[in-house]
């Protein structure tokens, strides 16, 4: 569990207030409070496209611009908060300049993500990325005072509004929270994204909830979980870079300690790295598990925290497990599939070109060849359609010469061992014994049968717990001239 294990002095905090560290992707994400500015600078692309290019061109609010080479990863900054009470929340976010005293060249625009709940086990970013959840405030606009933000603009006055495209509303209206709510808050320098020089900002948030207390509108603890929120990958994705310049402590480190629970069971096996230098630490895929910061300070505390990181790879099926089928039941219709795949990723199901579901238990599957296709819902992949049999047979057939249902077979018999079929009238008359390629096509002796019911037994083999035992399975199935 997460802790702070001293307590930290204001200084620190101070610190963090003055000058604090950026990350350029959301997987990193800083997390933040209301208790002060926050100082940083835009700085860089990061390590990984946070905005599926295929997605994101035409969101409402993250368009590209006019400017076709523009990016809207590049030079940008992100952060996370929760909220600590119930209540309203806006922001002001000011551009300054490199230099004390000189021009403000940077033009900053933001969009801002959530509500999202902790305990779901959600992949925030992924679903960011991929356009899954859309931004709740937004300005992609141009910024005559220099500043934007939710709220108020304190240069004018003017009341946040709605967002709409090419309204030239660089403020938004407030934003209600619940305590507990995750946002994740996106910041983005349009002006300078093409030549990747960092530029200055300063990230001020208002509201009712911070007027009434700045210390509980939004949850400090969360900062004290600066490796940032639990991180899912995917496997080959780019490296992860944890840092401790992100703790309250700031720059003022004495040694740091890394090490990793590679099990996640709380035996931190293996110390990856120590000394006062080590204030990053790279995370390569696959590596999944529990990694721990232990930082000394210079005023001799000590902070730690820890985060999981878990690498999940391309879904693959392990097997397609028939619950009830012709050959498993003694029901009328089984046809109940479960589909069992490769893995512990988040996974949803398609069979037949149908809709996804999250559970690997289909029912009324037909008989014969049908397709599963399988999706990571936390974007590591998607398979192909795979095919898969079961046996089972129509309950009736047309034999009218129109090529459609013209022959009938048990379907999926070539997965059985030594099976044989044998169809008769209700009489309990032979009419035809099946091979497994072959099929009846509604004759006796070169003469049409009438529509009617008819019986059939399916004999085969099946190894039971080792043993090969014969088995036998009766049903009937219908003529429909």
């Amino acid at each position: 569990m997460r802790a702070l294990f001293s307590a930290i002095c204001c200084l620190f905090l101070f610190t963090i207030g003055a000058n604090a560290q950026n990350s350029p992707d959301c997987r990193t994400a800083i997390p933040v409070c209301a208790d002060m500015p926050i100082l940083s600078a835009t700085d860089g692309s990061g390590d990984i496209d946070d905005f599926d290019p295929d997605v994101i061109v035409q969101s409402g609010c993250l368009e590209k611009g006019s400017v076709s080479s523009a990016n809207i990863e590049n030079n940008t900054s992100w952060y996370v908060f929760r909220a600590g009470t119930d209540g309203q929340i806006g922001f002001d976010l000011e551009a300054l300049p490199v230099t004390p005293g000189g021009i403000v060249t940077s033009e900053l625009d933001f969009a801002l993500y959530g509500p999202f709940d902790q305990t779901s086990g959600q992949n925030f970013c992924t679903i960011v990325g991929n356009g899954t959840s859309q931004p709740i405030r937004c300005n992609y606009e141009v910024n005559d005072t220099g500043f934007t933000g939710i709220g108020v603009n304190p240069i004018d006055g003017r009341v946040g509004a709605p967002f709409v495209v090419g309204s030239q509303n660089t403020y938004d209206e407030w934003l209600d929270v619940v305590a507990g709510e995750i946002y994740y808050l996106f910041i983005n320098n349009y002006n300078t994204n093409f030549n990747g020089d960092a530029e200055p900002f300063s990230l001020t948030f208002t509201g009712t909830s911070v007027d009434a207390d700045q210390n509980t509108a939004l949850d400090c603890t969360l900062r004290d979980e600066f490796l940032g929120l639990d991180i899912i990958a995917c496997e080959g994705d780019p490296d992860i870079v944890l840092s401790a310049l992100n703790s309250p402590a700031g720059p003022a480190i004495a040694n740091v300690t890394w090490e990793l629970d590679a099990d996640d069971d709380g035996t931190y096996e293996t110390v990856l790295a120590s000394g006062p230098a080590q204030t990053e630490f790279t995370v390569t895929s696959p590596n999944s598990g529990r990694y721990r910061v232990t930082i000394e300070t210079t005023l001799a505390t000590v902070i730690t925290d820890d985060i999981l990181i878990t690498f999940y790879g391309v879904p693959e099926l392990d097997e397609v497990r028939v619950v009830d089928d012709l050959v498993n039941s003694d029901q009328t219709d089984p046809y109940n599939i479960e589909i069992i795949p490769l893995g512990d990723g988040d996974y949803e199901y398609a069979i037949n070109g149908g809709e996804f579901q999250d559970d690997p238990l289909f029912f009324d599957v037909p008989p014969g060849e049908n397709t599963v296709i399988i999706n990571d819902k936390n974007g590591c992949g998607i398979t192909e359609p795979l095919p898969f049999l079961v046996v089972g047979y129509p309950k009736f057939f047309t034999p009218n010469g129109d090529g459609i249902h013209d022959n009938w077979n048990v379907l999926g018999i070539e997965t059985l061992t030594d099976p044989s079929v044998f169809i008769f009238d209700r009489y309990g008359k032979l009419l035809k014994e099946l091979d497994v390629t072959g099929g009846w096509d509604g004759t006796f002796n070169g003469r049409q049968l009438p529509s009617s019911d008819y019986w059939f037994r399916l004999d085969y083999d099946r190894d039971d717990a080792g043993v090969i035992v014969a088995r036998s399975v009766r049903r009937h199935f219908s003529l429909v001239r």
